[in-house]
Order: structure tokens, then sequence, then C-alpha cells
């Protein structure tokens, strides 16, 4: 049993504590020994909880025995990118600059809410030194590999969160998302992920990286992710920013299928961005699938007018105002790499930076006016596979910095809007994603689009081994 339980979604898992299959604590104690298993490995883990999970396990199991969920997670195992606030335990954020001392009596918003609906917290996930590439190593905890192939990357930088959920240690887990940081590790370890629209998920403290950074869920399916969205979203008085609460649930009208959907779609958007052959092939095969669903599919380009020079400016001052507290000494114990880009971002001016957010204000208009037109956009989540582990960009490639090999992802952290990855098969042995993006606000159609996939059995949530 212990091998079926690390393979169910979420709502697999509290259909069995409804009907006594299973409790909390066997499917706790299922996912602590996948963790045992998988983890010298992959080291997607910062922290685990064993002791801690167990309680919390053993508190739900007797809820449930009562009939008394608390709700609506009661009892599920869940994990958390250690760049989210958990209380009972520091924080370090990749970096050997934060010290583990402290009180750390205080959740995240999103960790707060889970806690309140009785999710298990299994462990806290690795990611890049503040979460400043798009892959996961840091000087702090080394290198997170990849479950299909060891030898890749998970991606990043919620690398940790993805490669937790594909070997099956938990199906929930909370993500971070600054420039593709659900969607790039999600595409690349064949999982589900959502960046929801800026402000859906409230989020404190507040982001050196700003309004580019979202708080999103790492699933196995898109029903877990808008499960874990009914949680999670709403207001919180501690984020300024924050949306008021959605209306409804995020799983009504989950399966209303595409048909007349007005579907957009940009293989190469407008051949700026060279694709894989089996990458494309994949994507373009859940694309035909969705046009015999029903949706009018057109092949278009939005005009995204590469916004990398204006994402650096933001990003790299970003990284910049991270640092700012750090002493010499602390700085010279910090990635080379986010060393690099904290120098560039503190040479910008105040005009560098509001001619940045004057390019991010034109593309969203430009978006804006673009979904006027179509419902969604689907493009590759990546134009690539899972390359080499412990390197920012592929060998050989030229590239200079993650933004190379990412020009799908960024640009809607950008423009706020809401952009899931969706799994749609193998290239050879690595999985490709499908990125499905929707105006602003609209959330629920992202997830509706990408439920049509799963449920015509083009995404599927395989336990990666």
């Amino acid at each position: 049993m212990s091998t079926e339980l690390t393979g169910l979604t979420a709502q697999d898992l509290l259909d069995g504590y409804r009907k006594g299959e299973f409790s909390p604590v066997d499917a706790t104690r299922a996912v602590l020994a996948r963790i045992e298993e998988t983890e010298p490995e992959l080291n997607a883990f910062v922290r685990i909880d064993a002791e801690g999970a167990l309680a919390e396990a053993g508190a739900s199991t007797e809820r449930w025995r009562r009939g008394e969920p608390r709700g609506l997670v009661d009892g599920v195992p869940v994990t958390v990118k250690d760049l989210l606030l958990q209380r009972g335990g520091p924080t370090l954020r990749g970096s050997r600059t934060v010290a583990p001392s402290g009180s750390w009596g205080e959740d995240a918003p999103s960790v707060a809410r889970l806690r309140a609906h009785g999710a298990v917290f299994v462990g806290r996930t690795t990611t890049p030194e503040f979460g400043w590439k798009g892959v996961t190593d840091s000087p702090l905890t080394g290198i997170t590999r990849n479950p299909y192939d060891t030898a890749r990357t998970a991606g990043g930088s919620s690398g940790g969160s993805a490669a937790a959920v594909a070997v099956g240690a938990g199906p929930l887990s909370l993500g971070t998302d600054g420039g593709g940081s659900v969607r790039i590790p999600a595409a690349f370890c064949g999982i589900f992920a959502l960046k929801p629209t800026y402000g859906r998920v409230p989020l404190y403290p507040a982001s050196a990286f700003g309004t580019l950074a979202h708080v999103g869920p790492m699933t196995r399916s898109a029903a877990d992710a808008a499960l874990m969205m009914d949680v999670i979203s709403g207001s919180d008085p501690r984020d300024w920013s924050a949306l008021a609460p959605a209306t409804g649930s995020f799983r009504q009208g989950l399966e209303g299928g595409v048909r007349g959907l007005r579907v957009a779609y940009s293989p190469t958007l407008g051949g700026q961005v060279a694709v894989k052959p089996g990458v494309a092939a994949r994507v373009r095969a859940a694309v035909t699938r969705l046009a015999e669903l029903g949706a009018y599919v057109e092949e278009v380009d939005p005009d995204l007018s590469d916004p990398v020079e204006a994402f650096h400016v933001l990003w790299f001052s970003g990284a910049a105002r991270v640092v700012q507290h750090l002493s010499a000494a602390q700085r010279e114990l910090l990635d080379p790499g986010l060393r690099e880009i904290c120098a560039q971002g503190a040479r910008y001016s105040a005009l560098d930076y509001l001619a940045a957010v004057d390019k991010r204000m034109a593309l969203g208009r430009r978006m804006g006016l673009f979904h006027a037109t179509y419902d969604v956009l689907l493009t590759p989540t990546l134009p690539l596979t899972a390359f080499e582990a412990g390197v920012e960009v592929p060998r050989g490639s030229g590239l200079r910095r993650w933004t190379g090999w990412t020009p799908f992802t960024y640009p809607f952290n950008l423009t706020q809007q809401p952009a899931a990855s969706v799994p749609v098969g193998l290239d050879g042995h690595l999985p490709v994603g499908l990125q499905v993006v929707a105006a602003r606000h609209q959330d629920a159609l992202v997830l509706r689009v990408a439920q049509a996939l799963y449920e015509a059995g083009v995404s599927t949530s395989v336990t990666a081994a």
C-alpha cells in the first residue's frame, strides 16, 4: 500500500480517508518512506520533519475517525519551498548568510491557510540562493536533481518542490514564481504548476523582487491545484497588494471543457525562439487535441517584443536589494552568479528602473488587448528539456543567464497574468510542458483548459521512478 499511496493525488487521498480505506498516518508514513528512498540522490529537501508530520497526521486521523475533518486538505502531506516562512523552524532561503537561530514563529499567509485546513507538513524543499535563478543549486544545499535523470537539473527556483511532487514525496507543494520558478521545474519534472494572477495568493514578507513574485501550487493534477487554490487564495492583512477573495470555488466549472474557447497558439513567439523538435511535437499534439475537443485554435503570436532587458533591470535590482544588508565577508559566501547580478543591479539608477516599469506597463497593455480577442494563449513552457545539473545555462549554448532559455515564462511575470505548465508527454525520457496563459484574474480558465488535457489523457500524473 505504501507505494500505492505515494502515487495518489490529494483528492484521491481525501476520498480514501473519507471511506476509511487508509488514514493520514498511513499516507504520511508512505511519503516519509518515499523520501528516505529517493532523497539521497535527488536532494530535494532542506529539512524533513518526520516527527512533526506524524504527530499532525495522527491528529488528522483522529478527526477523520470522528467524521470531523478540519478543512479541505486535512491529512494531506504537503511540502513548502524554503523561501516561505513556516513556524517552528528556520527559513534559510538557500543561503549560508541566513542565520538559523531565531524564534521563527510566523507562517507565510499560504502556509497559514494550509495549516488551518489540516495539512500535514512533511518538510522544506530546496531553492537556489534567494530564488535567483531557473535551476536549483546553492552553496548551502548543493544540487537538486531531476527524478527522470539525476544527471540533469530539476529546474528552479522551485526545483525541490517539483522533484518532491514528481517522486510521490507529497502530492501538494507550495512554490514561488518570479520569472517561471514554478513552471520551469514543473516542465522539467513532469508535474502541474500554476502561477496565479499576482495578488491572488497573498505573500508576506513582501519579496525584494516586488510584484514579479507570485506564490502558487505545484501538484500532480490541475484538479489538485484548484483544490489548493481554494485553500491558499484570498486576502491577508499583511499583504497590502493582495486581491479580494475570489468569488466561488476554483473547482467549480473545472470540468467545463474547451468547446468554443478562442485559443491562440504561439509555437516559437514568431520565430524568436528555437524550440527543440521533440518539445515542439509534444506541444503541437496537445494543442491539436484541444482543437479536436472543440476549441477554436489559431496560430498567432503576441507582441512580446522580447522584454528581457526590462526584466533584468527589475530582477537584478531586486537581487541587489536582497543582499544590501550583508557585510563584505558575507557576500563572499554567496553564489558567484548571484554576486554578479547583484553588482549589476546596484548600478542601475532610479530612472533605469522606472524605464523598465514603463516597458512592463506597455507589455501589459498589449497583452490585455491580445486577450480581448483570445481567451487563452498556448506556448511551450520551455524550448528544451532538462539539461545538465549544476549549471545555470546549458553547456555550449552560448547563453549568459537563465533568462536566455526561459523566453516563454518571465514575460508573464511582468504582466502578472495567470500561467500554468501542464505535462504533455516525454521527449525521449524527459518531460515536456505546455504553458497555458490567460488574462489577469482568469485563473479558473487556465485551470479549466489544463483539466481538459488531463481528462483527454494528454496529461497524466505519473510518479517518476
